[in-house]
């Protein structure tokens, strides 16, 4: 990360540490650092003296699973460091546990005074996003409580309570006030010659809402351990390319890291679920479209994340119209928080359903899980929800009255609500927005899908040929009116979507690989499109670009116009195979692969746009989430789309 920040993640936890394992709390920098759980920050201040001074890194924090790094005090060649302090941090659920070891470097007793600043300012992660928007918080009031063996924070507004307890093995010498509302533990370690000592400092992190009766871990080690048997348990049994080890690097890195990005969620019958979470920093929480793609890639893999997710979804589903929330009866919920904001209702993302796409989604993946499984149950236990979800497709999505589906800006939270969801996504070759109702091309690939799987769950797990019948006709006229509406005959390429007057949104743009994808072009379109995307203003050399280059919209630097995203190629790879073009997925498979191979096997959320011709390393993008759960699965379809050659 371009700011230092390295990422522990274990479940619903995070927490982003610099190079010497600190934790500053400054606001403004690119991703936040300090521990959250639940979008707060549970800890905003972790910073280490020794001696009354911040002392010099030997080796820094290395990305990894545990941050390990070596400190000394502050010298010089004349007069080497008195000590060395080897630091080990880890995060659980809920919690931070830190190993810090002083050793002695001289023949003679020394004494090591230590200090740890730590606070706690339970900020919203909301509040700490770049747009500079500030919130009410009246009636909030911080708390502070001095312990035998170390500091419990406190916060209370109305009836939202958390709390944070830092405590320490052996107990500080004292607790000092700092002026600014955090607190110094402070140490007075004498060692013998050559001598070491060691603290054990533990965080508990008890959220709002939280019922479990938590505890934190004894170690670091104990918690990388855990951790470990976690990742262990989802590549194990993983049969990975032979011929390809990089590819099967990548497919085990990324299926390690969806170990540590489950996150907790509760079924349709109050059962505890583990669901993929979107990604960290910002998304360590459940987002349908997300989730369900994530569960796709790695359904003929790990089926047991599809399952969790489809109930998780289901449980969530709206019943009722909600205008704040975007919700509407069927409709699959785009994003689920839990901090302070969503709670006092500042922020629409509680429950928010401001998605076209996370519906048919929800459909396309219960179908393809069936198919993969068998399972007939989860099938007919889903039925009232899969049925609601088309009711919504035909109903509020559109498809009956417009024929497609169609979403419209919502002022309180997105403009675009397809996987392109930034400001300005959706946009003509010149840059210019839509206007009125937006009809965005993929999410008509994946509504055709939708119909055609839940067709087939209907005939076989409902019994119910009727129905069945009536999707697949509606599937059957949406494709129709697809080629007739969105095919832009002078450039052989669909629109990127319609404006709210029927008129092409004239931007070349990789949504065209959904298509392939959902198969909803006829073949000789679909094979025009595919081999259109491998052309060198599509193809990077890593990826297929969000944006073709040459068009005045392009941006290699932007979110959604000219970058390349790894689950987007991953869905072009799938798509290409779909139609036989098999050297065109190939040659997608191993650019993404290479970026995996050049960025340690794990590929980020998002790379920058420019061309491998110019540039022999893959560009990161400057705020992508490092661990992002659609990008850990993308190597597992590519696994999918062209096996190991």
């Amino acid at each position: 990360m371009t700011d230092r920040h390295h990422l522990l993640v274990h479940g619903g936890t995070f927490a982003a540490v610099g190079d010497r394992g600190d934790i500053s709390g400054v606001r403004g920098a690119g991703s936040p650092d300090g521990l959250f759980v639940r979008d707060a920050r549970h800890l905003s201040r972790w910073q280490l003296t020794v001696d009354g001074a911040v002392p010099e890194v030997l080796v820094p924090v290395a990305d990894g699973d545990a941050a390990r790094c070596v400190l000394v005090p502050r010298g010089g060649r004349t007069e080497p460091p008195s000590c060395t302090l080897f630091r080990e941090q880890a995060v659980g659920d809920g919690s931070f546990v830190e190993s810090l070891r002083v050793v002695g470097n001289r023949a003679a007793p020394l004494t090591v005074r230590l200090a740890l600043t730590v606070d706690a300012d339970f900020t919203d992660q909301f509040e700490l996003r770049s747009d500079h928007r500030t919130y009410a918080k009246t009636g909030a009031v911080r708390g502070r409580r001095i312990l035998d063996d170390g500091v419990e924070f406190s916060y209370r507004r109305g009836e939202w309570r958390s709390l944070t307890t830092v405590t320490a093995d052996p107990a500080p010498d004292g607790v000092e006030e700092t002026g600014t509302g955090a607190r110094r533990l402070v140490w007075t370690l004498e060692l013998e010659p050559h001598g070491s000592a060691e603290l054990t400092l533990r965080v508990m992190a008890r959220p709002h809402g939280e019922k479990r009766a938590l505890r934190v871990p004894s170690s670091p080690a104990a918690l990388t351990a855990k951790l470990l048997a976690r990742e262990g348990e989802f590549v194990e049994g993983v049969a990975f390319p032979t011929g390809w080890p990089e590819l099967a690097a990548a497919c085990a890195r990324g299926l390690a890291d969806l170990a540590a990005l489950q996150v907790p969620a509760t079924g349709p019958d109050g059962e505890d679920l583990r669901v993929p979470a979107a990604g960290a920093p910002w998304f360590l929480t459940l987002l349908g479209r997300d989730a369900l793609l994530t569960s796709l890639f790695a359904l003929p893999y790990r089926p047991a994340p599809a399952a969790a997710t489809l109930l998780a979804l289901a449980a969530a589903q709206a019943t009722e119209t909600g205008p704040e929330s975007v919700a509407q009866p069927g409709k699959i919920v785009h994003e689920v928080r839990h901090g302070e904001l969503a709670h006092f209702h500042q922020v629409p993302y509680g429950r928010y359903y401001g998605s076209v796409d996370a519906t048919p989604l929800f459909l396309v993946l219960l179908g393809a899980y069936v198919e993969q499984t068998g399972d007939a149950a989860l099938a007919r236990r889903l039925e009232p929800h899969a049925r609601a979800a088309v009711g919504w497709m035909l109903d509020h999505g559109g498809l009956t009255s417009r024929g497609y589906l169609v979403y419209r800006a919502d002022r309180g939270g997105l403009a675009n609500q397809n996987w392109k969801d930034s400001p300005g996504a959706i946009c003509s070759a010149d840059g210019t927005r839509p206007s009125g109702p937006v009809t965005a091309a993929g999410a008509q690939g994946y509504a055709y899908d939708a119909l055609r799987r839940t067709a087939s769950v209907a005939r076989a797990a409902w019994r119910d040929d009727t129905y069945a019948a009536l999707l697949e006709q509606a599937a059957a006229d949406l494709r129709d009116r697809f080629q007739r509406d969105f095919w832009m005959r002078e450039r052989s390429f669909p629109a990127l979507a319609l404006d709210g007057e029927g008129r092409h949104v004239d931007a070349l743009a990789s949504d065209a690989g959904h298509l392939l994808w959902s198969g909803l072009l006829d073949k000789e379109y679909g094979e025009l499109v595919g081999r259109r995307l491998l052309e060198p203003d599509f193809f990077s050399g890593w990826g297929v670009r969000t944006l073709a280059a040459g068009q005045p919209a392009y941006h290699p630097l932007s979110y959604h116009r000219g970058s390349v995203w790894p689950h987007d190629n991953a869905l072009i790879a799938l798509g290409l195979a779909r139609y036989g073009l098999h050297d065109e997925a190939r040659t997608v498979a191993h650019g993404l692969v290479d970026a995996a191979t050049a960025t340690g096997h794990r590929l980020p959320e998002v790379l920058a746009g420019y061309g491998r011709d110019t540039h022999a390393e893959p560009v990161p993008y400057p705020h992508a989430c490092v661990r992002e759960s659609r990008s850990a699965a993308a190597p597992l379809a590519l696994l999918t789309a062209v096996g190991g050659a």
